[in-house]
């Protein structure tokens, strides 16, 4: 070899060098920025090298049934959140007091800083975190403690409480994250591990089995009609602490969000319930992207076939969900769906139970469309239903945005109105028109804080209790000037 070919040959080989190592950067470095409009499917599928590795099928039973791979991949991604939040305090009254403070406002209770504690999946490399509503609603400050114990002040990006699910964000690169898996997927007897920070005590991986899938405990929608609750229920050890932590299959995926547990001590007591991680998906990319679950409905009233109300009907199917009223112009109303079909599938998926049916259709967004199969005197019909969001419409709902119901249009209060009051949030009236809300006399400026003892936070969940409620309402809250109002309202 001459002295030619050898300069020749290292000028090749520095170029191939240069060349590898530039590659190597893009695929091990992309742009921040590029995943900003990526959904979570997209940006785990391409930064898989964070997690595990283990196909992933039907289901997974490993020779041994070994614990100690998804155990290890997993307790990476699980973070310690820590919420700081203002409680109503009660302080001690005399009996003047007690008296006095009903004309002259304040008195029985004072703001006290507290803490409350519980956990978080992280579900992307560049710090996106899921975990409950209820873990940091009403929190005025929010730290995220890593596995190890690097800490981080998080930002809310959304919360959807619907679904007691949130999606917080913290400023940070390549982490270890969490791959979702397919929830429908899971078998009930199949092992599952819980992983979360119970008692402070973090980082606890804790083992069972699946118990039951389409559970409902009446937590989510005895508090809001438009509650969904279909949860995996585990006898996994899950305590209080744990909210918010992964319950993940043994390929260490993600297949649900802990997020109750049934107890007569408040500690765990057998069973606990975690939000499907195909729900858990569609909530966390629609706040990513939109700052709000694009929320779709049938817009019937429903319930289950052995529901104590419907005691005395005889019925041709012991399976599916009876319709009990349609709302006018709503997606079913239009698709011809009438009183008394007992709906049994939703594209082809069987639907037994009020909690399988809400499932299915929170799998999807205002103006999409499903087929609906439902039965009418026993004949078996079938419907193109085109869903609707729960103002009614097939646009797309926007956050923080006003919204108008009932001839009067309402938004979302500041942070600056809510202290300036001292509640914790409503909606208020910013427009009037003719209509429900003028007829009783609400004038522009009033702010809803409860319907029918129920506390409102939004505008968002003001209409969602709203929506295909019948009959009488009342309706609490108070003008800019501190004054409280009570009005009785017919709705529908």
């Amino acid at each position: 070899m001459d002295k030619r070919q050898f300069f020749i040959g290292i000028i090749f080989a520095s170029i191939l060098s240069a060349l590898i190592s530039v590659g190597g950067y893009i695929y091990f470095n992309p742009n921040p920025s590029a995943t900003d409009k990526q959904n979570f499917d997209e940006i785990q599928s391409k930064n898989a090298r964070f997690s595990s590795f283990l196909d992933e099928t039907e289901y997974n039973v490993p020779e041994g049934i070994n614990f100690i791979y998804a155990a290890e991949q997993v307790t990476k991604g699980v973070v310690h959140i820590k919420a700081e939040v203002e409680r109503d305090m009660p302080r001690g009254m005399s009996p003047f007091e007690k008296y006095f403070r009903e004309f002259h406002g304040g008195g029985g209770s004072q703001p006290r800083k507290g803490q409350s504690s519980g956990s978080g999946v992280i579900i992307s490399p560049d710090g996106y975190i899921v975990t409950n509503n209820h873990v940091v609603e009403n929190a005025s400050k929010l730290e995220v403690v890593l596995h190890d114990n690097r800490s981080y002040t998080a930002k809310v990006i959304g919360a959807d409480p619907n679904t007691d699910i949130a999606l917080l964000k913290i400023n940070e690169k390549d982490l270890s994250f969490v791959e979702f898996g397919n929830s429908d997927n899971a078998k009930i007897g199949e092992w599952v591990l819980a992983v979360g920070n119970p008692f402070n005590l973090t980082s606890t991986v804790t083992a069972g089995i699946v118990s039951a899938k389409a559970r409902s405990i009446n937590i989510l929608n005895g508090q809001n009609r438009y509650g969904i609750e279909s949860f995996i229920q585990t006898d996994a050890a899950v305590n209080p602490g744990n909210s918010g932590g992964a319950l993940v299959n043994l390929s260490g995926k993600l297949i649900g969000v802990n997020t109750a547990i049934a107890t007569p001590t408040g500690s765990y007591a057998g069973y606990s319930f975690a939000v499907p991680s195909i729900l858990v998906k569609k909530v966390v990319n629609d706040l990513k992207e939109y700052g709000v679950v694009q929320r779709a409905v049938l817009g019937v009233n429903i319930a289950d076939l052995n529901d104590p109300n419907l005691e005395g009907r005889e019925f041709t199917t012991n399976s599916g969900i009876f319709v009990a009223g349609t709302i006018p112009g709503s997606a079913a109303d239009e698709a011809g769906m009438k009183e008394a079909d007992i709906i049994i599938k939703i594209n082809e998926k069987d639907v037994s139970n009020v909690a399988e049916l809400q499932e299915q259709i929170a799998r999807f967004s205002p103006g999409e469309v499903v087929e609906v199969t439902f039965l009418r005197n026993g004949k078996k019909k079938t419907a193109s239903v085109e869903l609707k969001s729960l103002t009614n419409t097939t646009e797309v709902v926007k956050a923080n945005t006003t919204q108008k119901l009932g001839g009067a249009t309402f938004e979302d209060l500041t942070e600056d109105e809510m202290e300036a009051l001292d509640i914790s949030g409503g909606s208020k009236v910013v427009e009037i028109q003719d209509g429900k809300w003028k007829e009783i006399g609400i004038k522009e400026g009033f702010i809803v804080t409860a319907v029918d003892k129920v506390a409102i936070k939004n505008t968002e969940q003001l209409i969602s209790t709203l929506q295909g409620v019948q009959g009488g309402v009342l309706i609490e809250g108070m003008y800019p000037d501190g004054t409280k109002e009570y009005y009785g309202m017919g709705w529908q």
